[in-house]
């Protein structure tokens, strides 16, 4: 099994941390400081990503990437994309079920967070207001560890994972790729959020789409952005308490 650098995680949780620690009052420099230094820690790390694990829950595969120094290729074939597409609607009870997003509100890139974004960041702190994101470590087995309500979609490639359940944190951090189309991707996260009693706003922001979904003291983050090929990345963050 080969192993390769972990990196897109650490860019997409630091703005995260980031900004749940500067609503704790805690200063800003110091706050990307202390990121900075955990995002070098994730640079050095490995993920491997073994593909025996395929099949071990819905992360499945999530867990099927070649381990070697390239994304696998995502197959966008009209094929595919339809099984992937049928799998989600049977994971909310079908595709009558299914709930489109929302019509996103767009802000400029040095906007001020919303305030939905703002209280999804604060639930990605431990119980006594700590940084969950510096206690986080890096394997493919942590996609396969997301909540049951929002797992990888359906026949998604994982890229890169992380998570911890140290410091009363159980924060997941994973980005994954897939040919299916973007909305789809969105309305099927936002649907499990529905289904599962989540408020969900969804933001475009700095070219990605954002969905934050909260309930009481858990909470889900997916940036969403389309890629060359037809190919739609997605990072999911969440923290569930």
């Amino acid at each position: 099994m080969k192993l390769r650098p972990f990196a897109p995680i650490a860019m997409v949780v630091a703005p995260i941390a980031l900004l749940a620690a500067c609503q704790n009052g805690e200063d800003a420099g110091e706050a990307g400081d202390d990121m900075n230094a955990a995002s070098e820690a994730a640079l050095g790390d490995n993920l491997a990503t073994d593909p025996d694990m395929a099949g071990t829950s819905e992360a499945n595969a999530a867990l099927s990437g070649t381990g070697n120094q390239n994304v696998p290729k995502i197959d966008t074939s009209p094929r595919a994309i339809e099984a992937a597409r049928t799998r989600a609607a049977e994971l909310v009870g079908g595709s009558a079920n299914m709930d489109a997003a929302p019509t996103p509100r767009r802000l400029s890139e040095d906007a001020a967070d919303t305030a939905a974004m703002v209280k999804a960041a604060r639930a990605m702190q431990s119980a006594n207001g700590g940084n969950c994101f510096e206690a986080v470590s890096y394997s493919a087995s942590w996609a396969a560890k997301l909540p049951a309500e929002f797992p990888v979609y359906p026949r998604g490639n994982t890229v890169e994972a992380a998570g911890t359940d140290e410091r009363s944190c159980a924060l997941r951090a994973v980005t994954f790729r897939t040919g299916v189309p973007k909305n789809d991707v969105l309305a099927f996260y936002v649907t499990r959020a529905n289904d599962a009693g989540y408020s969900v706003e969804h933001v475009v922001k700095g070219g990605d789409n954002v969905l934050s979904a909260t309930k009481g003291n858990s909470a889900m983050v997916v940036y969403a952005r389309d890629l060359p090929g037809e190919v739609t990345e997605i990072d999911l963050v969440t923290s569930k308490r």
